[in-house]
């Protein structure tokens, strides 16, 4: 899970793109105001939210943090951001966006505590890193960390992601920076057509 602060603005377009994505089991699909409650419930569990961001937050903050993802992310098309499902019922959250403390693109999710240990997290950033290499193109995905967060830590691990840095935060603690490069284009198509 990522400590990445949640939902920064930046400037993009005024659509929403996010598109759905499905594994095995999930299905990421854009948030709907119906999904608020189960949103606030997923942060203001602390097991959770102690992983998230500056930690946990008021219920308060996190309503407007939701509010946020349609009066901000989606209508300014900032990154992308969904509800995770599985067999139809939230089970947790995920967002690939720009971070200018990875100098990239980073992966952000974060589980129900009743849905941990059943493999989702690896689903999660799985289809997130093959969203990052295919639909937006990008040479690397990031994810940040914190040093405590060793189950994380090892998913992150066991699907490529390599440690590339350590950063100290303002409280002490310590945030670790993982990054994941593309698999090397295939031999076909545009790469083959730039050689001649």
């Amino acid at each position: 899970m990522s400590v990445a602060g949640r939902l920064f603005p930046c400037v993009a377009s005024p659509v929403m793109t996010t598109p759905a994505l499905s594994t095995a089991r999930l299905s990421l699909e854009p948030y709907t105001p119906g999904d608020e409650e189960d949103f606030v419930a997923l942060f203001q569990d602390v097991r959770v939210s102690r992983w998230m961001g500056d930690g946990p937050c008021t219920e308060a903050e996190d309503r407007a943090l939701f509010g946020r993802i349609f009066s901000k992310v989606y209508a300014r098309d900032l990154f992308d951001v969904w509800a995770v499902r599985h067999e139809g019922r939230f089970v947790g959250h995920a967002e690939i966006k720009p971070s200018e403390e990875v100098g990239g693109h980073e992966i952000v999710y974060a589980l129900a505590v009743t849905a941990w240990g059943r493999g989702f997290g690896t689903e999660i950033a799985e289809v997130l890193t093959g969203y990052g290499f295919g639909t937006l193109e990008l040479p690397e995905v990031h994810a940040t960390v914190a040093a405590g967060n060793t189950a994380s830590l090892a998913l992150l691990g066991r699907i490529g992601f390599r440690h590339v840095r350590d950063v100290t935060e303002d409280d002490g603690g310590t945030t670790r920076v993982l990054t994941r490069s593309a698999p090397p284009r295939s031999e076909t198509g545009a790469d083959a057509d730039a050689r001649g």
